[in-house]
């Protein structure tokens, strides 16, 4: 395998489907020795067989992102296994459609800020350490077009969610810069992956496409590549950075 990332070790959460897995496959066809979370296990498996069918290497994980003694199992059998790591993606997410405030239930509430957020959180927290003292490392944290503004498809709950992914984010960044760590997010309007198809009716997805200037909806693959530029060293001199990934919708 040759490409961008030979010999980087990379962990990626939610890593069995959409967009987590375009990124694993993404990562793994540039050469990097991939580490697929999440709690699927079967789609899990699929994407490990596909990604070693295709010469690659990498191991899969069934990991709680919202537990913080499965996280750190995570990193430490990763890090056994590569002896090292590189990147961390932190794109685990769950999306709860859109309800009035005063109706969202209390642990629905607490499900999304924890995944959507403690997650980045947690996983964060466990490889710092290790890309500090190696002087090296960097995390990119899948934010959404609705932590910039709010979301149509998804409740308070979930915007408030991806708002908190930016700040944890910028703060990251400036605490972990001069380590030589780069930490950016990505805020993705729609993408077309299973989680969108579940939660919204086709009818409701094409009045959305009327509000994208560039006429559809981003694929995974697409936003992979932004993911993989942002991870690589022709990056280095960005960080803190939210980048926009949503076809000219906020412009609307």
């Amino acid at each position: 395998m040759q490409g961008r990332f030979v010999d980087k070790v990379v962990i990626i959460t939610g890593a069995s489907r959409g967009m987590g897995r375009a990124c694993a496959l993404a990562f793994a066809r540039e050469g990097a020795k991939v580490v697929a979370v999440d709690l699927a296990v079967k789609t899990l498996e699929h994407l490990k067989k596909e990604i070693e069918d295709e010469g690659g290497e990498t191991i899969a994980i069934v990991c709680d992102v919202t537990s913080s003694d499965e996280v750190r199992q995570a990193v430490d059998h990763s890090v056994k296994k590569f002896s090292t790591l590189d990147v961390l993606v932190n794109n685990a997410g769950v999306l709860r459609t859109t309800i009035p405030l005063e109706e969202i239930p209390e642990e629905e509430w607490d499900l999304l800020l924890n995944v959507n957020l403690k997650g980045v959180f947690l996983f964060s927290r466990a490889v710092l350490p290790i890309m500090r003292a190696k002087g090296y490392g960097k995390i990119v944290n899948i934010s959404s077009s609705a932590g910039r503004s709010t979301s149509e498809l998804g409740g308070a709950h979930y915007t408030a969610s991806k708002a908190g992914v930016l700040g944890l984010t910028r703060h990251t960044a400036r605490e972990y810069g001069h380590y030589g760590i780069n930490v950016n997010s990505i805020c993705p309007g729609l993408v077309e992956t299973p989680m969108i198809r579940e939660q919204a009716s086709q009818k409701r997805l094409d009045e959305w496409l009327m509000q994208i200037p560039l006429g559809r909806f981003a694929e995974p693959a697409e936003e992979a590549d932004l993911v993989l530029f942002l991870a690589s060293d022709q990056a280095r001199y960005i960080t803190g950075a939210a980048i926009d990934f949503n076809g000219g919708s906020l412009l609307i």
